[in-house]
């Protein structure tokens, strides 16, 4: 074994050489081929290339951070803050939802036994307790009904019916403004775009001759705040459609619950 590799060593070393000794031998036939040496580039053309290596280091370097901050300039800082303002508030808005939509949501099933319990063992008592125990809209509409159930279980349904729309109404708070901002944002970039159309128009009007280079300052701010504002509608069009999700299926919970509490209600009263 000691023998074969040190075969392999040899016959690397020895291609290795080789491969040197031919290399230098293509570097001095390629030397006296040559009859003179070409002339170097002018100092500008230089600085030129040095420049443009530079600058595409520069681009290639760029983080994801500073080529958004430079989009955000490029577009004109009157535009793109009203796009952001948008932004940050609907996400401000959408994060306090989720939160509060998070926290009112509880397991129906397993609180309605519980409900069922303590009206078996304690009345409408300890049914209470229970209730003000738990937080949640389907435990404020349980302690409702609980409340009015002396006056009659008909009483009980029409407090519960009124209440949940009160509750409804508390979950839904806050939508209208992110759907707001859901149509301000694109509306804003369209703004931009149009006013940006308008001094692209202006500078050809001012120069009398239509060139690129006039126009495109006008069109980059044009076509930069209209993708910013999508992209601010599409960001949160997506949290609103959660919370509206989010939003029925507690409604759902909350009527089924309801139903429930009646027929506890029903049952209790019967036993009595």
């Amino acid at each position: 074994m000691r023998k074969l590799l040190t075969f392999w060593m040899l016959a690397l070393c020895l291609s290795f050489g080789a491969t040197s000794v031919a290399l230098a031998q293509d570097e001095d036939t390629t030397k006296k081929e040559t009859p003179a040496e070409t002339p170097a580039p002018p100092a500008e053309e230089e600085d030129k290339a040095v420049d443009d290596a530079a600058a595409e280091v520069k681009v290639e370097d760029q983080t994801f951070y500073q080529a958004i901050k430079q989009k955000f300039i490029e577009g004109g800082w009157e535009f793109m803050s009203t796009v952001l303002i948008c932004l940050v508030l609907g996400l401000a808005v959408a994060l306090e939802r989720i939160i509060t939509l998070n926290l009112a949501t509880i397991n129906t099933k397993k609180f309605t036994q519980k409900i069922e319990a303590a009206l078996n063992s304690g009345g409408i008592d300890a049914a209470k307790e229970e209730a003000q125990k738990t937080r949640g809209p389907i435990a404020s509409i349980f302690m409702q009904g609980l409340i009015r159930y002396p006056e009659g279980i008909d009483v009980v349904e029409k407090s519960v019916i009124a209440y949940g729309s009160v509750e409804m109404a508390k979950l839904e708070k806050g939508l209208v403004w992110i759907s707001l901002f859901i149509a301000l944002a694109p509306m804003l970039g369209f703004m931009g775009t149009v006013i940006g159309m308008i001094q692209a128009f202006d500078a050809i009007q001012a120069a009398g001759d239509i060139s690129p280079s006039l126009v495109a300052g006008g069109i980059k701010v044009a076509l930069i705040t209209t993708v910013s504002g999508l992209i601010v509608a599409i960001i949160l069009q997506l949290f609103y459609n959660y919370l509206v999700s989010k939003v029925d299926s507690i409604v759902s919970q909350m009527e089924e619950a309801s139903i429930s509490l009646v027929d506890l209600l029903v049952a209790h009263k019967n036993k009595a």
